[in-house]
This record gives structure tokens, sequence and C-alpha cells, in this order.
């Protein structure tokens, strides 16, 4: 590896921006991580080993790049930016065990990413997909084992929804079916160059041996809690009539009361009612 400045230190980190002539892009969300402490809570919370196999995405300059290619077998990192990807593969271009992909990851094929079972992601995920991204890794044949990311706290904040309160929705549901989750922590803007708008927390997600309620039709699935919680002021009885002219034997079946709404309905059920009801009606062609 190149011999590069001290990234968590503010100062260093503006120099080298200055350097390279690059200025950070708010629609991308490109806020560096610059303390030390926030990225010793990230590496040690991922439990990483020599054995490891790990993604991370948005790279950026390349402090937690760093970090992990010291400590796993290979880190394969995914940069968007056609300005920071050239700056990260010569950064760590000596380095046997680094893959740079220069693409959007929203773009790539995820599957391909994570080619074998117990591999990781680690990474500060640029808060504009964050939430997209977590569904489609969830959602992935073989998913990752853990993952271990900085995200908006409103994300993290959905991610961990308890049944009932304000936050839990569709995220909660599709995440936690296949991960137990826990926020680890919440950081301050200054833990970022340049401060973004927002708060940000680390969030890690452990993959469950089983998912909750049993393996289904993921896509499915998704139908049937958009279906649900676009009608969260209904109860389930009459929101599904729209779905199923009679929806009682299949709340029945899955223990779901008529009178419950969607945001009241534990992950571990969904699956219970998907199951349950007859596929969804299929609308009308417009020719």
């Amino acid at each position: 590896m190149k011999p590069t400045p001290n990234l968590t230190r503010p100062s260093e980190v503006r120099s080298l921006l200055e350097q390279l002539d690059f200025h950070p892009s708010r629609v991308l969300g490109q806020n560096f991580l610059i303390d030390r402490n926030i990225l010793n809570i990230l590496l040690a919370a991922a439990d990483l080993s020599p054995q490891d196999h790990v993604v991370e995405v948005g790279p950026g300059l390349g402090v937690l790049t760093a970090a992990l290619l010291e400590r796993v077998a290979h880190l394969t990192a995914v940069e968007k930016d056609n300005r920071l990807a050239p700056f990260v593969r010569g950064r760590f271009t000596d380095a046997p065990n680094f893959t740079l992909i220069h693409a959007d990851i929203l773009d790539c094929a995820l599957d391909g990413l994570f080619p074998n079972p117990g591999m990781k992601l680690v990474a500060n995920l640029p808060y504009a997909i964050a939430a997209r991204l977590l569904v489609e890794l969830a959602g992935l044949s073989r998913r990752p084992s853990v993952m271990v990311v900085t995200l908006q706290r409103e994300v993290a904040d959905r991610l961990s929804a308890a049944t009932g309160t304000k936050d839990y929705g569709l995220l909660s549901i599709l995440l936690q079916r296949h991960y137990a989750i826990s926020t680890l922590k919440h950081i301050t803007r200054t833990c970022f160059w340049p401060p973004p708008e927002v708060q940000s927390s680390i969030s890690k997600l452990v993959l469950r041996p089983e998912p909750l309620g049993a393996a289904v039709d993921e896509s499915a699935l998704k139908s049937l809690l958009r279906h649900a919680f676009c009608r969260r002021r209904k109860t389930m009885a009459r929101s599904l009539r729209d779905w199923t002219e009679d929806p009682l034997p299949a709340l029945a079946a899955a223990g779901i009361a008529p009178t419950e709404r969607a945001e009241q309905i534990p992950p571990a059920k969904w699956p219970l009612l998907l199951r349950a009801l007859p596929p969804p009606p299929v609308p009308p062609r417009k020719d």
C-alpha cells in the first residue's frame, strides 16, 4: 500500500481533498469517517478473522479499507465515484487481498459479490441507498453472515424497531426476519467530514439460523407488506378485502386478530399469513 496521511485527522482529510481537488457530493452521501474511536467500534463489532472475506461499499478515501485489509483474507470494495475509484485503486495497488469494483452497488449482481456463505459486509453506507441495499442483501440466497454498517439514524431506528412502534414497518420486518439486529452506537455529526446534516448510527446484523416464520417467496412477501402498510390505518380484515373477498380464514390461520393493524403484527406472522392467503388479484390490462 502507498503511504497516505492519517485520515482520522480532519485537517489531513481536508488537505488530501484539496490536493485531489475533490469536493464531496451530498447527493452521493460522501461524508468521510474521521474518528478513530468509531473506526475501532466498527472493526470490533465485525469480529474479523484472517479467514474472512468481506465486502465494503463506498470506500471513499480508504480509512476503513486500510484497516480491513490488515485483518481479513480478502476485501472487495465497490466505489461508484469516478474520482475516488482511481484514488482507492492507486492507494491499495500493492495489496494482494484487495479487489476494487468501480460501479454503483445497486447495479451490481449482488449474488456475485457474496458467492460463498459466511461472508461479511462492513461499510459506511451512503445514506441514500442504505435501506434499499439492506433489503436486497436480505433477499439473497447467500446472505452475508454479519453486517456492520454506519447509516442514517432514522434507518437504524427502523431496522431495530419493535412491533407496534412508529418506526416499525417494511424495513423492520424484511430485515428482522433474517437478522438479529442491534444498534451499537449513535454517532455525532463531527465524526465525519464534511459533517452530515443528520445523525448517524452503527447497526450490527447477525444472520439467524432460520428466518422467522420460515422461508417464503421474498418478492411475494414484499407485495403483501406494501399492500398492508399502504393501508396501515385500516384493520387487517378491512385492508385485505382488496386482496381477497374473505380474509378471515387466512388471518385465523396465521393467528392474527381481524382487528389488528399492520404495525401490530410481528415479523414471524407475516410469512404465515402469506401462505394462508390466495395469490393477489391480477390488475386488468390496459390496452
